[in-house]
């Protein structure tokens, strides 16, 4: 089971890794969604520790709020279920009694003045003592409203449990996603960095020119400029790569100040080899958003069937047997069997108001329903177009960032030789800073796509388990 839950967890990982540009719909959260944070757990250690993204998804599924949250809320569901069927279900429960009693007979029908006896017969017995130890069974025959409730809290349970396999999914992509951003923020803050050493080797190289007589001030001066600018470049973006991964340890639920590593061998994932027909079937099968639609239009049914049962009589039986006497030694058997028949005749409008608020519920959820079925349509088509677009984005980013170095370092040569400016090694560097912006960015929307096409249709965790089982396994 443990090693099944590992790959269950390296698939969500891999998935969030495989590819997509700025093409693709990067997954977002409101801010005050539950799957923004997570319950930190552990101890921080002195040393930082290297987190993979397996690792980040791992942790995420363990310690994120949002699916914490979607457990407990499983869990109490499943409870309300049970208090539902109680109903349906035998009743059973014994006591065991001793009093002390004293007794007006008056109080109990007996005249005694009239009574034959003699009114010598005093009106006041006791005290005495009386035990009774008795078993009570109670048992519904017939509760239509009763059966329905039932179905209902089963329909909502199912619910809750697709919601609490959604949630797993929403934190498998956000974490994924977020352990990517700090990749990408990463990778910009090094290439700021690469980019501020290349302005001091050309700033270097402008003022040993200018010495010796080769170049005019004027292209030191620009050199310090763009040295200026890339420094600053540089200083932001290392500050964005740390902020990228304090929010992601925070959805995760890293111990309270945990320093850590990234680790930016991502597995890769295989594109999908479906049509869109095909993908559109798997999804309405397997999506749990959709699922869950489906079983709370259920319960939806269930409710207004219960609220037109509640018009109908019940039926239930009661039993008790047990023992009673002055003292257990004395105690003799006795039982009871009751059946009872309970027919609504009138109740103020309650049950027209109950049937009237479940056809509501009903059409609602219908609604809803058939809004999210068109929803998950649009969602497979656009993922697909995303896929497609993002794959030729970073064929077209990788060639760009290629040819701009070219450039720069022609330019380079060029300034060198006398026979340029640096203000064309300053347009050539920029050129590279930009196409590496954009590979980048590609990079990261093609993984962003191809996770987002996994999770439309519903098949996210499978095809992160591939990606891991092919990895694990070379």
């Amino acid at each position: 089971m443990q090693a099944i839950r590992h790959h269950t967890i390296q698939i969500a990982a891999v998935l969030l890794m495989s590819a997509a540009p700025a093409l693709a719909q990067e997954p977002a959260l409101p801010r005050n969604s539950p799957f923004n944070g997570g319950v930190p757990s552990g101890t921080a250690t002195v040393d930082p520790i290297r987190l993979t993204i397996i690792d980040a998804v791992t942790r995420a599924l363990q310690h994120n709020l949002g699916v914490l949250l979607a457990e407990q809320t499983t869990n109490a569901l499943g409870g309300d279920r049970l208090e539902a069927l109680s109903r349906l279900l035998p009743n059973v429960n014994a006591s065991l009694t001793e009093s002390r009693r004293k007794s007006n007979l008056e109080a109990f029908g007996f005249p005694l003045d009239a009574n034959p006896l003699g009114a010598s017969f005093p009106k006041v017995v006791g005290p005495f003592n009386v035990f009774d130890a008795r078993v009570f069974v109670s048992q519904t025959l017939f509760d239509l409203d009763a059966f329905n409730q039932a179905g209902a809290a089963s329909h909502r349970l199912e619910a809750a449990k697709h919601t609490y396999r959604g949630a797993r999914s929403i934190v498998m992509l956000a974490s994924a996603n977020l352990y990517l951003q700090a990749l990408a923020s990463q990778a910009r803050s090094d290439a700021a960095q690469a980019q501020l050493k290349s302005s001091e080797a050309i700033h270097q190289q402008a003022v040993d020119l200018r010495q010796s007589g080769m170049v005019a001030g004027l292209d030191v001066v620009r050199a310090e400029v763009r040295l200026s600018a890339d420094r600053q470049r540089a200083t932001a973006a290392a500050n964005d790569a740390q902020k990228a991964k304090l929010q992601l340890a925070h959805v995760i639920g890293l111990p309270i100040g945990q320093e850590f590593t990234l680790d930016s061998n991502i597995p890769s994932i295989p594109d999908a080899e479906l049509t869109l027909q095909q993908a559109l079937d798997a999804a309405y099968a397997r999506r749990d958003d959709y699922l869950a639609a489906i079983e709370t239009q259920k319960a939806a049914e269930a409710s207004k069937r219960a609220a037109i049962g509640d018009r109908l009589p019940t039926a239930r039986v009661t039993a008790d047997y047990g023992t009673i006497g002055l003292t257990v030694g004395t105690a003799l058997p006795t039982f009871s069997l009751t059946g009872a028949i309970d027919v609504p005749i009138f109740d103020g409008g309650k049950q027209r108001a109950r049937i009237a608020q479940a056809d509501a519920e009903l059409k609602r959820r219908t609604a809803e329903l058939d809004s999210l079925k068109a929803s998950v349509y649009y969602d497979v088509r656009m993922a697909f177009l995303d896929v497609e677009a993002t794959k030729q984005q970073v064929e077209t980013a990788t060639r760009g960032r290629e040819l701009a170095e070219q450039q720069l370092q022609q330019s380079r040569d060029r300034f060198a030789a006398g026979v340029a400016s640096n203000i064309e090694v300053l347009q050539a560097q920029e050129a590279v800073a930009v196409a590496t912006e954009q590979a980048i960015s590609a990079q990261y929307g093609l993984a962003v796509a191809k996770a987002l096409l996994a999770q439309s249709t519903g098949g996210a965790e499978e095809a992160l388990m591939k990606a891991a089982l092919k990895g694990s396994n070379p």
